[in-house]
């Protein structure tokens, strides 16, 4: 069997653990000669979705293109390493997003940071890399910050030798 991979998704959230994701599905890319889609979804605060509350026009606006500003820039930068990289912009919640564009683009890989929530913030807000292990079309990667440090729960004590 033979795995082919033509294209690779990256989603982006502009923080530290998506452009270090960034850079392993560059590579990727890279390695596979394969096209490069990086996807931004502006996540609209949970307060006004579930409030149904309308956001002002001209603060989603101003978001739009904060949102599109950033993305062009990173497709930019990032096509001086790897030309076949194209962007997509989409507003809701994230992994839903990032699964249909996987279905919708074809993709073969998705590659993305993860936040590395623990205790009360994973319970209540889970983990956008875990629902979309989950429903992904694809494999999926996800790249851990290295400056991440593993903290053992149990006391140095208790650590097995």
């Amino acid at each position: 069997m033979s795995i082919r991979i033509r294209r690779i998704l990256c989603p982006l959230d502009f923080s530290e653990n998506s452009e270090h994701a960034l850079l392993y599905a560059r590579e990727f890319a890279r390695a596979h000669d394969a096209e490069l889609i990086l996807l931004h979804v502006i996540e609209l605060p949970v307060t006004y979705l579930a409030a149904d509350v309308a956001l002002p026009a001209d603060s989603l606006e101003r978001q739009r293109q904060r949102s599109q500003g950033n993305l062009d820039a990173v497709v930019e930068a990032t096509r001086r390493e790897w030309p076949r990289t194209r962007s997509r912009l989409e507003e809701g919640n994230p992994h839903p997003w990032i699964v249909l564009a996987a279905r919708e683009e074809g993709i073969d890989l998705i590659v993305m940071g993860t936040h590395g929530r623990t205790g009360l913030a994973h319970v209540l807000m889970g983990s956008v890399a875990e629902k979309v292990v989950r429903m992904a079309p694809c494999p999926v990667l996800t790249v851990k910050h290295p400056e991440r440090e593993f903290v053992d729960p149990k006391p140095a004590a208790e650590s097995p030798a």
